[in-house]
């Protein structure tokens, strides 16, 4: 297991225990974390999975691949640190990530 924080946006701090080989996306929905809506059932066919990366984790998280990114247009105020949650899976080098969820989703 790996231990990853969702901060919502109005602030409230979700810490979870994620399995490993799950996608961030996955356990915000398995633990109700507002603002993630997962439409999409993760298949990187729509941006409602949207989060910021927190920035001392965006070289470890790596960019998004050239599909997320093309979905990330659709996305409600689009940063540098912004991934499609669905896309970030979960591994032993992940403890400890921090990701943002946005005001909305597109």
């Amino acid at each position: 297991m790996t231990k990853l924080t969702i901060v919502a946006f109005d602030g409230t701090r979700f810490e979870l225990d994620a399995e490993n080989g799950s996608t961030v996306m996955e356990n915000a929905v398995r633990n109700s974390v507002p603002g993630i809506e997962a439409e999409c059932g993760g298949a990187c066919a729509c941006a409602t999975c949207h989060v910021y990366v927190d920035e001392a984790w965006t070289d470890t998280v790596g960019p998004p691949q050239p599909m997320e990114e093309d979905m990330l247009d659709f996305a409600y105020d689009v940063r540098p640190t912004s991934r499609l949650s669905c896309q970030i899976k979960v591994t032993g080098t992940l403890e400890g990530l921090v990701v943002h969820v946005p005001e909305r989703q597109a």
